[in-house]
């Protein structure tokens, strides 16, 4: 498994025909783990690829619009889907996509999915998981594409990690670098704020409101009323909106 294959976009990615023979690679952090390039003299890929991939692109998809309920119903397919080989490899990195999405949404507490299987799983995605934590050591940042390095590497600095964002194309991609900041304790307010006009952008209502929820807690304890007060009218708007995620 190459690294630097996490550096493709999760869009493009989602977008590709499915695997040549090589089954799951990592291209982005938040690929679907599914996805590769095909050609035109593969044969068909089987079925179980095919519907865990489409299961786990619609539970991305739900999850972050706040779609408990649909979310958990394509996860569960799609780790059914993928445990049928039984490689647990694949499993570990098909749990690592959900997780990625948790932490976009700021889900604190152990990505339980992966930790059943981490055992069982590479290197390269054990250190995803530390990044995912913003924890990686040394050695293991070592093995995140150059994308995320920046992030993870010892002495990184908030300024680091909104350039990090910054150059990411994919948003998914950009709200997990913010979350890897947040949880290493970095994130100052132009990443707090970067990860919210990225989640308004793809009107994803589950992260824009856990960013929003951050900034107006930040905003209150520095006494910023007015602040706290735009905020909160923002939390607010979103809110009227049909569903209301789950924490």
């Amino acid at each position: 498994m190459r690294p630097d294959r996490f550096a493709e976009p999760i869009r493009r990615a989602m977008r590709r025909a499915m695997p040549r023979p090589r089954a799951f690679a990592w291209p982005n952090a938040l690929t679907l783990v599914l996805t590769l390039q095909a050609c035109s003299s593969t044969p068909p890929p089987p079925d179980w690829r095919l519907s865990a991939h489409g299961s786990l692109e619609r539970a991305v998809a739900a999850y972050l619009a706040g779609d408990t309920r649909v979310a958990e119903v394509e996860f569960t397919r799609s780790r059914a889907e993928v445990a049928r080989t039984g490689r647990p490899d694949w499993v570990a990195r098909n749990e690592l996509v959900r997780c990625a999405a948790e932490r976009a949404s700021l889900v604190a507490g152990p990505c339980t999915g992966f930790e059943a299987l981490r055992l069982d799983a590479a290197p390269a995605e054990r250190a995803y998981a530390a990044y995912l934590d913003g924890s990686p050591d040394a050695a293991q940042a070592a093995l995140l594409p150059p994308a995320q390095q920046p992030l993870a590497r010892p002495g990184a600095t908030p300024a680091g990690d909104l350039a990090a964002m910054q150059a990411a194309a994919d948003p998914l991609a950009r709200l997990v670098a913010a979350a890897a900041s947040l949880r290493a304790g970095r994130a100052d307010a132009a990443v707090v704020s970067l990860a919210i006009d990225t989640a308004s952008g793809q009107g994803w209502r589950r992260p824009l409101l856990a960013w929003l929820g951050l900034a107006r807690e930040r905003a209150e304890r520095a006494g910023d009323a007015a602040e706290a007060q735009r905020l909160a009218r923002r939390i607010a708007l979103v809110l009227q909106g049909p569903g209301t995620p789950a924490p």
